[in-house]
């Protein structure tokens, strides 16, 4: 893929200190960009300097939400070098979800290597403190003028960066998550396993009122009964009873995450009992009753391993493990940055090395 490069002629912003860096707020000096045409198919790779995007009024993603994104990161190496973690895995979750919204999909070869250059291009933002990264956000939006519903005939697939800190304020401290049965995310036959903004709109209302009462997440739970749990807020979600770690199975309503795959196969590399199940509400509950239920975190590129220590639901709190990081996610968050930030072994192949 031929990639023209527009450098800038100076920086966006000035770059912010480490301490303040929080997630999603801050955006490098560059982005790529590249154009999608039904006579043309993918054409015009580029890098230009950050800025505004212009859109027709009548553009189709306004108005009929044809976007699907990704979330990923880049990770300082101990030697001075750039890796990333797993991309294959987001790169061929993002053609999935095209596809299920009638979008073309992107070579994934191109896709790595618009990844590899537009990184390398603002390497220099890469933060270098502890628990810190370079987060990529690929996004592919319709862009034909046109009010007819259907699928455009022109897209835009471009990737800003971002440096970022913690995802939660809270960090690796157990957080508060509620369980709501008055809303839910997603429906069997919808579009719950698309990485796409409009799974994220609807969410906002649930999730403030969350955030009025005290939580940071919401807890999902399925939209036929309201009693099997899914997922929650921007995470997949794991519970350790006894000895035995139990995650939600995908069915088509769940985001297959990155990191949830990653728990996954990491458990069974250590001989965990890890089950993909349905597991309801009253499961959990009962499992903090009954001392049964040791631990819950959720997994997710942005925050890695959330601990959970308190799940709200109908107006009670109920408490995990004395409300403390478990044995478990602590073990789990160890080993996944450890590999992503190169200080650990990757016996899975999954660190690739960029520069």
């Amino acid at each position: 893929m031929n990639i023209t490069v527009t450098p800038a002629l100076h920086r966006k912003n000035p770059r912010p200190p480490e301490s303040d860096l929080g997630f999603g707020t801050y955006f490098t000096d560059h982005m790529f960009l590249m154009d999608f045409s039904r006579d043309k198919g993918w054409h015009h790779a580029r890098i230009e300097p950050y800025g505004p995007l212009s859109l027709d009024p009548a553009a189709q993603v306004l108005h009929y939400n044809q976007e699907v994104f990704e979330g990923t990161k880049a990770y300082l190496q101990p030697d001075g070098g750039i890796a990333l973690f797993r991309p294959d895995k987001n790169i061929e979750r993002m053609n999935t979800s095209a596809v299920r919204l009638a979008m073309p999909t992107i070579e994934p070869d191109d896709f790595l290597e618009a990844i590899k250059a537009i990184v390398l291009i603002d390497k220099d933002w890469l933060p270098i403190s502890e628990g810190t990264s370079l987060y990529i956000r690929p996004t592919f939006i319709s862009t034909e003028a046109s009010l007819l519903v259907k699928p455009s005939d022109t897209y835009l697939f471009y990737i800003i960066l971002s440096p970022v800190g913690s995802y939660y304020k809270e960090g690796m401290n157990p957080t508060r998550i509620y369980a709501t049965d008055e809303y839910v995310r997603a429906t069997r036959g919808g579009a719950g396993a698309v990485k796409t903004s409009g799974n994220y709109a609807p969410t906002l209302v649930a999730a403030g009122e969350a955030m009025s009462r005290g939580y940071t997440q919401v807890l999902w739970l399925d939209s036929a009964e309201q009693k099997y749990i899914e997922e929650v807020g921007t995470s997949n979600i794991f519970f350790l009873i006894e000895d035995e770690l139990v995650t939600p199975p995908l069915g088509g309503t769940i985001l297959p995450g990155v990191t949830r795959d990653s728990v996954i196969q990491i458990a069974k590399h250590w001989k965990l009992k890890i089950v993909e199940r349905p597991i309801t509400i009253d499961e959990v509950i009962h499992g903090t009753q009954n001392g049964h239920l040791k631990e819950v975190f959720a997994a997710g590129t942005a925050a890695v391993i959330s601990p959970v220590g308190t799940i709200g639901y109908r107006g009670k709190d109920y408490i995990v493990d004395e409300v403390q990081i478990g044995a478990l996610s602590q073990k789990l968050y160890d080993e996944i940055t450890g590999i992503q930030y190169g200080r650990r072994e990757d016996p899975f192949g999954w660190r690739i090395k960029i520069a």
